[in-house]
């Protein structure tokens, strides 16, 4: 299973990032954390047009969405202390770690820590 960060989902879906999407699961291996689905919301929401926008979220929700509990939250607060990570990444990060998943990423910040698979932002 595979948590795609904010940052992938962009760059892969959005952006069409080949060295992302050939990272890309299948939806049935593809976790969301509900805060990843809050995030790509706000950024679809204020870049994209309103069909695209329904067409990826609707496809987010049919891929294994993980709310976020209690035991996510405290790992998250850990992960934030620990590896200095801003609250929604920790709870990204966490969400990977509770789920046994490995978590694509475009954010550097994820690159040193253990499950992450980072794909950095191509810049034209």
């Amino acid at each position: 299973m595979l948590v795609v960060d904010t940052s992938a989902w962009i760059e892969g879906i959005v952006r069409r990032a080949s060295a992302v999407v050939t990272q890309l699961p299948s939806r049935e291996a593809w976790v969301v954390p509900t805060i990843v689905q809050m995030e790509l919301a706000k950024w679809l929401n204020r870049e994209a047009d309103a069909a695209f926008t329904e067409t990826v979220l609707a496809y987010a929700s049919k891929c294994i969405v993980v709310d976020l509990t209690s035991s996510i939250a405290l790992s998250a607060a850990e992960y934030s202390r620990q590896y200095k990570l801003p609250t929604a990444d920790a709870i990204i990060y966490a969400t990977a770690v509770e789920t046994s998943s490995d978590l694509l990423t475009c954010h550097s910040h994820f690159d040193h820590l253990p499950q992450v698979i980072y794909v950095p932002k191509i810049t034209a």
